[in-house]
């Protein structure tokens, strides 16, 4: 079974600190590789850059939940939920589909539907 995960690339598990402008404060963000590569083909999905994308993020997040703990974790699990709603069917693997193009709450529905599938019964 470990196989399957300890022959991953080693760049992909190496890290680096990316510095990223918040409403012009410089911040800086260390991810993985892995998770860099990722926000980069969200990011090109809607044409914006890394940067533009983390703002956005950002944005949103701190206009939804208010204060923002761990951005840098949030970024994790938005990887993460991006390549599992792709799994879905939730996100188109076409990545020349803009993210901004969907049906938010149709891409929550089909995921909340391929959980339940996946549930005992």
């Amino acid at each position: 079974m470990c196989q399957i995960f300890i022959s991953a690339d080693p760049q992909l598990y190496d890290s680096r600190a990316r510095s990223v402008r918040l409403h012009g404060v410089a911040t800086s963000l260390r991810l993985e590789n892995f998770f860099w590569q990722v926000l980069e083909e969200i990011a090109g999905r809607d044409g914006l850059s890394v940067p533009q994308l983390c703002t956005r993020l950002y944005d949103e997040l701190v206009q939804e939940r208010g204060a923002v703990d761990n951005f840098t974790s949030f970024l994790r699990v938005c990887c993460g939920r991006y390549l599992a709603l792709q799994l879905a069917g939730g996100i188109p693997p076409d990545t020349r589909v803009a993210i901004r193009s969907l049906n938010p709450q149709a891409v929550l529905a089909r995921e909340r539907t391929a959980q339940a599938a996946l549930q005992p019964a």
